[in-house]
């Protein structure tokens, strides 16, 4: 797995595999230009014991990136501001199987929040608050599907599971708020527009659909509406994102798919 983790003081291109997590430099900061790519890793970091690969990655709290594993334990990495000294600072134990994802708060969420949520293949979530330090808010057991994707929003936990469903839980209580049959197969892609509160989910079953979510300002109940609807024929579809913050356009590819769709 790959993903860009934007921290206030620089942006960084992380890489999971089953030798370990390595972490690049984004774009070409302290690059000349027709150079090329920086060459250098700030650390390559070897999985702990038991551990076969590593999945899930976000920014967290201002300074920390973090990691997930095939134990179940999560990797949480201290990025200084500059230079190459990235540290492994902790280890989250929480979880008895393996991390599908992780996700952090992409709005403002509320007080007494998690700004952190952790995903698993059985199905478990973990919402950690990092302020001073990790601490764990409150845990979500599985009920026998696979939580394969999520996200966090508004203090809004959207989570993405392997019978086809989009579960919402608030990111404080840990109470679920709605419950949707979204697809037939598979959720494998959970994205969100941060600006508008979009959501974008692709399954198995060749459809990609846009939500919409918000609070009701009256009851503060979570509402979830659909938006969109689009079939990519003859094709398990197993990445959706959207191209900008206000979820305006969103890219899509499937298993065996050699082109990147965008709608």
């Amino acid at each position: 797995q790959a993903a860009w983790c934007e921290l206030p003081s620089r942006v960084l291109l992380v890489l999971t595999s089953q030798r370990g997590v390595q972490v690049r430099p984004g774009g070409d900061w302290g690059v000349p230009r027709g150079v090329g790519p920086s060459p250098w890793v700030t650390q390559t970091c070897s999985l702990p014991a038991h551990s076969v690969f590593a999945r899930g990655i976000a920014a967290a709290g201002g300074r920390f990136i973090c990691v997930g594993t095939s134990s179940g334990a999560v990797l949480v990495f201290d990025i200084p501001p500059k230079g190459t000294n990235v540290t492994l600072s902790e280890v989250l134990e929480q979880h008895r199987d393996p991390i599908t994802d992780i996700a952090a708060e992409q709005g403002q969420a509320p007080d007494g929040a998690g700004d952190l949520v952790t995903a698993d293949d059985s199905g478990t979530l973990c919402l950690w608050s990092t302020e001073e330090e990790f601490t764990l808010l409150g845990k979500i057991p599985g009920s026998g599907s696979t939580c394969s994707s999520v996200t966090l929003w508004n203090g809004i936990v959207a989570a993405g599971y392997g019978n086809g469903q989009i579960r919402l839980w608030e990111a404080g209580s840990g109470r679920i708020r709605a419950q949707v049959s979204a697809h037939a197969r598979w959720i494998y892609a959970l994205d969100l527009a941060p600006l508008t509160g979009k959501l974008l989910s692709g399954a198995e079953d060749s459809f990609v659909h846009v939500w919409k979510l918000s609070r009701n300002p009256d009851t503060d109940d979570i509402e979830i509406q659909h938006c969109h609807a689009e079939c990519v024929t003859d094709t398990q579809v197993c990445g959706a994102r959207f191209c900008d913050p206000t979820g305006d356009t969103f890219a899509v590819t499937g298993y065996d798919l050699s082109e990147i769709l965008c709608y």
